[in-house]
């Protein structure tokens, strides 16, 4: 049994253990910071901006993951601007795994829940995974459609169309498209739209329509490079190679996307018959540099994509399943061994208790009965001290001397010197100052001739303020002397 004793409290000596460490490695200031980080990010993210010191961030997200369970929205929205901050710095694995980590927080927040699925897509797209990529977009949406953000749910719609467009789904991606026209009416939505089915004409070799597409969208003030690029490729699979090669040039004097700059540069070296060999070498150096950047790029989004694959066919370890149900049996079977010998030891005491608590109950009778009586008499005798200290007081004609009542803390200390902490009882009150005055007057029996010397107040005034001073102690003027006095006897 001593052993079961032993076991028993060397596993709560380790649990409190435990909870200590936890504790002290993640402090409530922690927390906070963590919490404010959090805070600042989601503040830049409205303004379309990236939080951009890695380290606050990288400590915010280490210190709300230990409260994840506790907070697990604020968890969750970390994750999310780390794995920004990581596809900011062109590093798309250590963002997949914050965002992955953003999907396992079990947030309910289903903006956010969105906004990160709609970057995993974007993350699977680049590694030309098209059908995961386009899952992706549509858990994206769904989870906006659930968090009620419209028109946030009709871009994943353009994302996903965009994709079955990759895929060469051209009556599922158009459904979609048109779905979107006939039910939304923001202008910026309706304008992506438009580029998707621009984009999705020209993989189903609709060059016409594309190009037809792209006339609207440039017929705004504000210009996209994507629209120069899908003009340029239409006209190319045209072999308009002029309208080609124009448009292909224009995409390379505005457009900073690699993506966008190598499919432009493709373009010049197929159609462009004007350039001297000289240039189409050059031509063909650039485009392949920019080729060699993209493979590195794909690579590390493949690395991404093959996390992500990993995670969405992990088979849930149970193994700490087992490991917990086990240890939780174990200590429940050592409890109920504790509790057992417990009872035996306390049957056995039982009967010895019993009379020794009929010993102690007459002795702690006859010391009840002790302390009654010597508290009486220290209750009388604060009384008479108090009794005479107010008769000398009062006899006196000069109070406002002897009470240094000019003076209010000076006039506390004494009345609480000579009158056991009188003010200090009168305080759980909420007296003011006046109203504590008034107190200490009433304890002296005052007169009224005295009290109007003491306090500035009309006869009348004065007692319309005994009134409701004692009113406010929960007593009655008539009692308010014997209730001030058992307050400190």
């Amino acid at each position: 049994m001593s052993v079961i004793h032993t076991l028993k409290h060397t596993l709560y000596s380790c649990g409190l253990l435990g909870l200590i460490l936890f504790l002290s490695s993640c402090s409530p200031r922690a927390l906070y910071e963590a919490k404010h980080v959090v805070a600042e990010a989601d503040s830049l993210w409205i303004q379309g901006k990236i939080y951009e010191d890695s380290i606050r961030l990288a400590q915010a997200y280490t210190t709300l993951e230990q409260w994840r369970l506790l907070y697990a929205d604020d968890y969750a929205r970390a994750c999310y601007h780390y794995g920004r901050l990581f596809r900011a710095k062109d590093n798309p694995v250590a963002a997949m795994q914050a965002f992955i980590c953003a999907t396992h927080s079990r947030t309910r927040d289903n903006s956010l829940l969105g906004r990160v699925y709609s970057n995993m897509g974007d993350i699977c797209h680049y590694a030309s995974e098209y059908a995961l990529s386009y899952d992706m977009f549509k858990t994206s949406a769904d989870a906006f459609l659930l968090g009620g953000d419209t028109l946030l749910y009709y871009y994943g719609l353009n994302n996903m169309a965009y994709e079955l467009a990759e895929q060469r789904k051209k009556e599922d991606a158009f459904f979609l498209l048109s779905y979107i026209e006939d039910n939304c009416t923001n202008i910026e939505v309706l304008t992506k739209t438009l580029e998707t089915k621009a984009e999705a004409c020209l993989y189903a070799q609709l060059y016409d329509s594309a190009i037809n597409y792209t006339s609207l969208l440039l017929s705004n003030d504000f210009i996209e490079p994507a629209w120069l690029l899908i003009r340029a490729q239409a006209y190319s699979f045209l072999g308009e190679n002029d309208s080609a090669v124009f448009y292909a040039n224009r995409v390379l004097s505005v457009s900073s996307e690699m993506y966008e700059q190598n499919n432009a540069l493709y373009i010049l070296t197929q159609d462009d018959k004007t350039k001297d060999i000289t240039s189409v070498r050059e031509t063909s150096a650039e485009r392949s540099d920019v080729q060699k950047l993209i493979e590195i790029k794909r690579s590390q989004y493949a690395q991404a994509v093959q996390i992500l694959e990993i995670d969405i066919n992990r088979i849930p370890d149970r193994q700490w399943l087992y490991l917990c149900s086990a240890f939780i049996l174990f200590v429940t079977a050592l409890v109920i061994l504790s509790s057992m010998w417990k009872k035996r030891k306390q049957h056995q005491q039982m009967m010895i208790d019993l009379q020794e608590k009929k010993q102690q109950k007459m002795e702690l009778s006859n010391q009840i009965d002790n302390l009654s009586l010597l508290h009486e008499a220290h209750h009388n005798e604060i009384f008479t001290d108090i009794e005479n200290f107010c008769q000398s007081i009062g006899n006196n004609q000069d109070i406002k001397t002897q009470l240094y009542w000019n003076d209010y803390e000076k006039m506390c200390e004494t009345v609480n010197r000579y009158m056991y902490n009188l003010v200090s009882h009168l305080q759980p009150y909420n007296l003011s100052e006046k109203e504590m005055r008034l107190c200490v007057l009433v304890l002296l029996k005052a007169s009224t001739d005295q009290m109007l010397n003491m306090i500035p107040y009309s006869k009348s005034g004065l007692g319309k303020f005994k009134y409701t001073t004692a009113k406010k102690m929960g007593t009655t003027t008539a009692n308010m002397r014997s209730f001030i006095l058992n307050l400190v006897g």
